[in-house]
């Protein structure tokens, strides 16, 4: 046995490739950016080729710093809900679309009205949203029938890692959930809702439990990647669930909430349970089920209000220093100053494709830094506001978040988190959890452990606490709950903007 797994996180923005040992401290690492394409309004692709480039530079890099003899396997974990179409080479017949991709609203009500109100949810655990895979699917047989014809196989990313590794069209049960096409709770593909879009199993990858093996680095892959020829490959799969794995998030009483591109958080239940309020997937370690909300604004758009109104490199740490410094010079409620981040639609608990951004109580006192932190508050009360939801519904007392991300390296952003909601915070010692959750997934599949559980009970690392200001609490539920009414307010602004965009293209 060597002393060595890999986890590869191949993300929205980028693959980064982790060796990791059994106590799970980071050995090396390499990295590489995945472009992405806004081709027109509501549209977001990728290049299937760019994924396989970014997984290649990422273990070539990693594969220069470690003996690759001592590696017992890898796993990947993959940005759900991001579609690519091959052929029977592997090779795509039309650009992967990305799970931001809005260009199915109208297939959504379609396919909604003809199963049944509630039948799409009450299988795949996804509410009514243009987010899960299917919904383009059915685009793409309504408007590139041609190009759909040619579809060998609807893949995700791991699906198509994968194949280019191995030449097996295998995944994981948690990256098939994603799609929206999986019946959860009988962990296969769901026959009803493939029939409805007239596309046979065989177009879609084989799906395992976690922790199966589903390849091995063959020569070819081998030459490219720099990992060693046999090398096995495990099942894991979306990056959601894995972050919850990777923070040992096994039980009800934790939460994750992953600060990264999108704000993601997530607790686990036991039980399968579907409400509007969340949307339900399989647990990382293939028993029960993680609830879990998505507000689909985070990182990305702190990034996009930087690189537009703040002076300076973004990539230089003393702009957000700076940012830091200032924002804690501005009250909570940034001087009556509201932003509600829905500038690409809303999930829970709306499932309102068409919410856009909007700045509330905004007058010529305010700065660039006024927004700034009213960002950070927006992204914080929205979150705060979905876990009570959870609780209120399901009874589930979740005691602690532990966040993660690029996002958790901001001490003013995890504090707003803690007085907030009035719980501790804990800090994992690495933002990578996601590529640690598939470093666990491979660790059990090459017989470190007994079991996935096991896997993370010894793996996950060490935290900071931070302890939530009790004096603050009161004033953000105030907050939040003129927060709350933002939404209802300007629910049928947004939408007719969005159309009078539409029609005036």
């Amino acid at each position: 046995m060597g002393n060595i797994v890999i986890g590869v996180d191949s993300s929205t923005q980028s693959t980064k490739a982790i060796a990791w040992d059994i106590n799970g401290n980071v050995l090396a690492e390499g990295r590489c950016d995945i472009p992405l394409n806004n081709p027109s309004l509501e549209k977001f692709e990728q290049n299937v080729e760019d994924w396989w480039k970014a997984f290649c530079v990422s273990t070539q890099e990693l594969c220069k710093q470690i003996d690759i003899g001592e590696v017992d396997g890898i796993a990947i974990s993959n940005q759900r809900e991001t579609l690519a179409k091959l052929d029977s080479e592997g090779k795509a017949v039309y650009p992967a679309t990305v799970w931001m991709d809005k260009r199915s609203v109208k297939e959504v009500e379609e396919l909604n009205s003809i199963m049944g109100e509630g039948r799409i949810h009450e299988i795949t655990g996804r509410p009514k949203d243009p987010c899960p895979c299917l919904y383009r699917v059915l685009w793409m047989k309504n408007n590139e029938k041609n190009f759909f014809d040619q579809v060998k196989c609807f893949a995700d990313v791991q699906a198509f890692l994968v194949h280019r590794l191995s030449g097996e069209f295998n995944t994981g049960w948690i990256s098939s959930d994603p799609h929206g096409m999986f019946d959860v709770v009988n962990k296969r593909w769901s026959k009803e809702i493939l029939d409805h879009l007239e596309i046979d199993e065989s177009r879609l990858p084989k799906s395992f439990k976690p922790g199966s093996l589903i390849g091995k680095i063959n020569k070819n892959a081998s030459q490219e990647t720099g990992l060693r020829e046999g090398t096995p490959i495990f099942a894991a799969g979306g990056d959601g669930q894995l972050a919850g794995l990777g923070t040992n998030c096994t039980k009800s009483d934790r939460a994750y909430i992953n600060l990264g591109t999108a704000v993601v958080s997530g607790v686990w239940s036991k039980e399968y349970k579907i409400s509007n309020n969340w949307r339900t997937e399989i647990a990382a370690h293939g028993e029960g089920y993680i609830l879990e909300n998505v507000l689909l604004s985070g990182a990305l758009l702190v990034n996009w209000f930087v690189d537009q109104f703040i002076t300076g490199d973004r990539k230089d740490p003393k702009l957000f220093e700076n940012l830091e410094i200032e924002l804690k010079k501005i009250p909570i409620g940034s001087d009556g100053l509201v932003f509600q981040p829905y500038t690409g639609g809303v999930m829970d608990p709306y499932w309102d494709p068409y919410a856009r951004g909007v700045i509330a109580g905004l007058s010529i006192s305010h700065t660039p830094y006024h927004i700034y932190r009213a960002i950070l508050e927006g992204l914080t009360l929205d979150s705060v506001f979905r876990t009570q939801n959870i609780e209120k519904e399901t009874g589930l007392k979740i005691k602690e978040y532990l966040a993660i991300g690029g996002g958790a390296k901001s001490s003013s952003w995890v504090q707003m988190l803690a007085d907030a909601s009035g719980k501790n915070v804990l800090i994992a010692d690495t933002i990578e959890a996601s590529s640690l959750g598939a470093a666990m997934i491979a660790a059990y599949g090459a017989g470190w452990f007994k079991s996935i559980s096991e896997s993370a009970e010894n793996m996950s690392g060490k935290t900071k606490l931070i302890k939530p200001n009790l004096d603050n609490y009161n004033r953000y539920q105030d907050l939040i709950n003129i927060y709350q009414h933002i939404y209802d307010s300007n629910k049928s602004i947004n939408k007719s903007l969005v159309k009078f965009t539409e029609n005036y293209k």
